[in-house]
């Protein structure tokens, strides 16, 4: 018996029988239709009832107009500073050893643990006009809760483990034996990393930042405590979706909607690309290792 009928029996042997694979595929088709397919459809229905006229003019308007560029100012600040965390944050977990680590990575996962309408309350706290910075920041006129810079830091910080939480796995997998041949061979900080450590955490860099903008545009709860709800000025796109909508105007609240589900369907498709490029780039890794004897 040669090698490749063994792995052709032993791989028949681990596959399930037929109709349990068609089971499990119909159920996970079930769920995909009822709780992804159909809702984004609702969405695009609800959002062109009443044509295309009716749908520009909702999308269009000063409000929805100023809540979508409050959205990108915010992911626009809240990406780049995460990204600068997570590549940090990421190289000293990954590739150091000291004391502290296991808290700092605890600390990483803390958005994920606490509901986004408590850090909400904790920015209150902190920068309100009666909160810990309040007295200080009324003295010098600067306003944080309620204003733009409230939500930016509310956006931060519910999207800051993003970034990374995708490269410490790939920082730790890689190891730090490149970057240590690099430095014996006369590279700089600078050059270790943009010709070592980059190549190395590109897909899951990018993979990261995916994720957290498509965290810091959606985000609601955090946004809607500290945002206070001044429309044109402190409403992100979530935002004016749910004032829309408790004013019983649902065509304009599902066309705002569905400027955020395309936003979802391009992050998806990004998401979608990187992770093909990643198994890609790992293929022919994983070949050379199963040739090895």
């Amino acid at each position: 018996m040669n090698a490749t009928t063994r792995n052709g029996r032993s791989g028949r042997a681990l596959t399930e029988p037929a109709p349990i694979r068609w089971l499990l595929t119909a159920v996970a088709l079930v769920f995909l239709v009822l709780f992804l397919v159909v809702p984004l459809a609702a969405v695009f229905s609800e959002a062109f009832q009443k044509g295309w006229e009716a749908y520009r003019s909702s999308v269009l308007e000063p409000d929805a107009l100023a809540a979508l560029k409050l959205t990108l100012i915010a992911a626009g600040i809240a990406v780049p500073a995460n990204l600068i965390f997570g590549v940090c944050a990421s190289w000293a977990i990954g590739k150091f050893h000291f004391r502290g680590k296991n808290l700092l990575t605890t600390l990483i996962d803390l958005p994920f643990a606490v509901s986004p309408v408590i850090s909400g309350m904790v920015f209150v706290l902190l920068f309100g006009r009666q909160g810990f910075f309040g007295p200080w920041l009324s003295d010098h006129d600067i306003q944080v809760i309620f204003a733009v810079p409230g939500i930016v830091l509310a956006t931060i910080f519910v999207s800051f483990p993003f970034v990374a939480r995708e490269i410490i796995p790939v920082m730790e997998a890689a190891g730090s034996q490149e970057e240590e041949a690099a430095r014996v061979l006369g590279a700089s900080g600078l050059q270790t990393f943009f010709r070592v450590t980059l190549p190395n955490i590109k897909w899951g860099l990018l993979y990261g930042v995916i994720l957290c903008n498509a965290r810091a545009m959606g985000e609601f709860g955090a946004v809607s405590v500290v945002s206070g709800h001044i429309r044109g000025e402190t409403n992100t796109l979530p935002l004016h979706v749910e004032i829309l909508y408790n004013e019983y105007n649902f065509q304009a609240a599902f066309a705002v909607a569905s400027l955020l589900a395309f936003l979802a369907l391009v992050t998806l498709v990004l998401k979608t690309i990187v992770e093909s490029r990643t198994r890609r780039d790992l293929t022919p890794v994983h070949e050379g290792a199963a040739q090895t004897p």
